[in-house]
């Protein structure tokens, strides 16, 4: 199940990657000319129960936060596992690792990891590579319709 989760998670990295790109009509052109430097990212985290619904609040401001007011912050995405609710997955993608080092150092950011670091019990941060990049902006094309 693991794996099919990791599946999904990439899938979802190339649809929000694809809401990068420039109209679908360039989208040939566009898919050759993806930043190999931009950060793709699954955090998987385990949170323990006591904190789960305030944890939920904070994953959800600062990723609504980081997208809104961050250029080189693509996505933020937070999920919860259907089987157990206490198993968190972020789906983060960002422009580069300038981006990154710029989205760690963020007001909202240090509010978030300093105001959950009691309330995880576990965090790993998997890197992902792109597979398929020349189908993003066609993903997305169909998504808006």
């Amino acid at each position: 199940m693991h794996k099919y989760l990791l599946y999904l998670c990439s899938w979802l990295a190339i649809c929000f990657l694809s809401a990068c790109q420039n109209k679908s009509t360039e989208s040939t052109d566009n898919a050759a000319n993806i930043d190999s430097t931009m950060i793709v990212r699954i955090s998987e985290i385990e949170v323990y129960p006591e904190y789960l619904k305030e944890y939920l609040e904070f994953a959800h401001n600062v990723g609504a936060t980081s997208v809104k007011e961050e250029p080189g912050v693509i996505c933020i995405y937070p999920m919860q596992q259907q089987k157990d609710s206490c198993q968190i997955r972020i789906l983060e993608i960002y422009a580069s690792q300038e981006a990154y080092q710029h989205h760690i150092q963020t007001a909202h950011f240090q509010t978030y990891k300093q105001g959950t670091l009691h309330m995880v019990k576990n965090l790993d941060l998997v890197d992902m590579h792109q597979m398929a990049p020349e189908t993003l902006p066609l993903i997305f094309k169909k998504a808006q319709q």
